[in-house]
């Protein structure tokens, strides 16, 4: 019995042990759902944000941000730069003084917040000023393609017209961005997440094509490019379904006149307290001092004879591995940095800022060469290591924005304080370009061009002093008091929930 019951046990199908060769295809298996399973997690998040924000809201956040700020605004800088430099020949510090005037219109967020708040055409706040920004750009980039060498008055206006349809673009979207950030305080870092990852995939795109666009096209021709963008703006500005407010056309007057004193009246309340203009001078600090080299740089980069000479091409190359590396900036404060208070994030993102301003240092006086690492390689290093440190300095600037806002005037809240910014980039310019001309920096003559960085990273060390005014708080505080506004405010729900859906 014994050895029948033996023969038995030892001659069942089933092994009692798996071999080694299933356990490796257990391993591969785990392996292998591990990776889809990260490759799945963009998708899950964006669809996470669509079920709790709304579809609509996050297809125009990508619209605005990745199409009309990112591509668009990608070609933007690196077509005018071409533009000014080979069909006008202007010097780059008179460049400067150009791009510090493409901030006007954005200086001017707070009057298009306004009239998007306050102002409704038809019944309607947001559809209207979408195709007013897009017709706007539309007509000012076919114009500046098409009609030849122009005088350059009359070339800055163009250009103008379409930075000022992308602010306008970016008011409406912005104040949308405000109230989600209000209403779903725990989403706002996802948010401000979202916007960034798709302006750097916008600009990566665009990176990559403006020195096609550029070589083949010409400076002249490539402009004709940023068209594409308020022509899908004017597109969304149709579909784009909105609640149309009822009120009577006798009651509008009063009700209009009465939401536009309650604006200014909540805006000069907010501004007020001590939360929100110490964060808010800090910010307008922080770029200030940030003084502009980018047309010495440029100038040096495709200069034959004292620079590397880059081509048209590689030049995008280079600023499309920066919107790539912008990305990863995003991705580290989205997963490792947004539970951190404000005061901290930015005190550190400043120090490594001075830090990646160094490197600029190195490579204008060619000093990477001596270490043996060629031009190409270094200057992407410091591209990529640049724009990380940048968009972790900025994201927490912006979601600390979104948090300063009293719900009523958002829109127009947020407005004034990205105005603030707007004036810090164009002090920034400004400055910069009188740097450079004060130094003797012209198209061919770059011999001080390192005192002018050296400078600029000396001002960058010099913001860390002024971090204390940030809060030391997180994006889950409140940081404004809730009696901003009058009570009746909230009476009229209708004309305060604005959702934006798509047809």
């Amino acid at each position: 019995m014994e050895t029948l019951e033996t023969e038995k046990f030892f001659s069942d199908d089933k092994p009692l042990l798996k071999p080694i060769s299933d356990h490796s295809e257990i391993k591969t298996y785990a392996r292998r759902n591990a990776v889809v399973s990260v490759l799945l997690q963009p998708f899950q998040w964006l669809q996470m944000l669509s079920s709790r924000l709304n579809l609509s809201f996050v297809l125009g956040v990508v619209l605005v941000y990745g199409v009309n700020q990112g591509f668009s605004g990608s070609i933007f800088k690196v077509v005018t730069d071409y533009y000014w430099k080979d069909v006008q020949q202007v010097q780059p510090s008179v460049v400067q003084l150009y791009m510090g005037l493409y901030y006007i219109p954005w200086v001017m967020r707070p009057i298009w917040g306004l009239f998007t708040d306050v102002f409704p055409i038809k019944g309607y706040k947001r559809k209207p000023y979408f195709v007013v920004s897009g017709v706007l750009g539309l007509v000012s980039a076919i114009a500046i393609a098409v009609l030849g060498k122009l005088p350059a008055a009359l070339a800055l206006s163009c250009l103008l017209g379409v930075s000022a349809a992308m602010a306008i673009a970016d008011v409406v979207i912005d104040a949308c961005i405000a109230t989600n950030s209000i209403n779903i305080r725990s989403l706002a870092p996802d948010i401000q997440s979202l916007c960034m990852v798709c302006s750097s995939a916008g600009a990566l795109v665009g990176y990559a094509t403006s020195g096609v666009f550029v070589h083949r096209l010409g400076p002249q021709g490539a402009l004709g490019v940023l068209a594409f963008s308020p022509a899908t703006i004017v597109i969304l500005g149709f579909f784009i379904y909105e609640k149309r407010s009822s009120t009577v056309p006798i009651q509008k007057n009063k009700k209009d006149t009465d939401g536009l004193g309650v604006a200014v009246k909540g805006m000069c309340k907010t501004i007020k307290y001590p939360e929100v203009w110490k964060p808010s001078l800090y910010m307008f600090i922080s770029l200030a001092l940030n003084i502009s080299t980018h047309e010495g740089h440029f100038y040096w980069y495709t200069d034959p004879t004292a620079g590397p000479a880059f081509s048209q091409e590689f030049v995008g190359i280079i600023y499309a591995i920066g919107a790539l590396a912008s990305m990863f900036g995003v991705l580290i404060y989205h997963k490792k940095l947004k539970g951190y208070s404000f005061r901290n994030i930015l005190f550190f993102a400043q120090l490594l800022y001075v830090f990646s301003g160094m490197l600029d240092l190195v490579f204008i006086k060619r000093w990477n060469l001596t270490l043996g690492i060629p031009d190409s390689l270094f200057v992407i290093t410091e591209e990529s290591f640049t724009k990380i440190i940048s968009k972790i300095r900025w994201i927490p600037m912006v979601v600390l924005s979104t948090r300063l806002c009293p719900l009523g005037i958002e829109g127009t809240f947020f407005a004034f304080l990205m105005c603030i910014d707007s004036f810090g980039q164009l002090a920034s310019k400004w400055g910069g370009g009188l740097v450079l001309h004060a130094f003797g920096v012209t198209r061919h003559e770059f011999g001080n061009l390192w005192l002018v960085i050296l400078i600029r990273n000396l001002l960058r060390l010099v913001t860390v002093c002024f971090v204390f005014l940030v809060p030391d708080s997180d994006h889950l505080d409140d940081l404004v008091p809730s009696d901003v506004l009058p009570k009746k405010q909230s009476e009229d729900d209708d004309d305060s929930d604005i959702k934006l859906l798509l047809l």
